[in-house]
């Protein structure tokens, strides 16, 4: 069973960068889902989703984020990474990364990590 931990720091500052890593066990992110991605949930809000990347490592991300993120990953660990730079207290969400295979997952398909919150504030 494919099992997904997100970890990083809880809060970060206004104008800094959010970093995010997701640590995959129980399978491969060059084998078991087709797209792995970053989700988040604001305060009162819905599920956004904010980027993908790929078994083979392309990426794509969603277009009002695209000057700030970035998606990498490294399979050598079996992790993927969020990076988003230049964040306001509208970043404030708890955050998810999740294997599926498709880019855009509802939470009951595929694997989910149990999310991170992160707050952004000075």
């Amino acid at each position: 069973q494919v099992q997904l931990q997100e970890s990083g720091p809880g809060l970060v500052k206004p104008s800094q960068t959010l970093s995010l890593t997701c640590t995959v066990s129980g399978g491969s992110i060059t084998t078991n889902y087709d797209y792995w991605s970053w989700i988040r949930q604001p305060p009162g809000g819905g599920m956004e989703w904010m980027g993908a990347i790929n078994l083979s490592g392309s990426t794509w991300y969603k277009p009002s984020l695209k000057r700030r993120i970035s998606i990498s990953r490294d399979t050598s660990k079996n992790q993927f990474t969020l990076q988003l730079t230049s964040v306001t207290p509208e970043d404030t969400a708890i955050y998810y990364c999740a294997g599926a295979p498709i880019m855009t997952p509802e939470p009951s398909l595929g694997a989910w990590g149990q999310g991170t919150q992160v707050t952004v504030s000075s």
